[in-house]
């Protein structure tokens, strides 16, 4: 099983995601940054679950999808995987922003 290791930026962008439905839903909310999270507990059992970034073109930065939100991580090593950022996919990925 891989390590999941959450970045300081990803976990800012979880709580900004919270913080932002929070003002209509906290219930909602905290349903959203559940299902983030437990997306990314399919790459513990498969590193390659999601797929390459097109803009990045390389084999070990990755993406899951979950809905609205886009979950970038990167294949560290064979034990380890970090999440680097989570973006909402209305906003354009950049790649000095990862």
């Amino acid at each position: 099983m891989v390590k999941i290791v959450w970045t300081d930026l990803s976990i800012e962008d979880l709580k900004e995601i919270f913080e932002y439905i929070s003002e209509d839903s906290i219930r909602y909310a905290n349903l959203t940054v559940d299902k983030i999270y437990q997306r990314t507990q399919v790459v513990s059992v498969n590193p390659n679950a999601g797929r390459i970034v097109p803009i990045f073109n390389n084999k070990i930065i990755r993406e899951l999808i979950i809905g609205n939100y886009r979950i970038i991580y990167r294949i560290v090593n064979e034990n380890q995987v970090d999440i680097l950022r989570v973006f909402h996919s209305a906003r354009r990925l950049k790649k000095n922003k990862i």
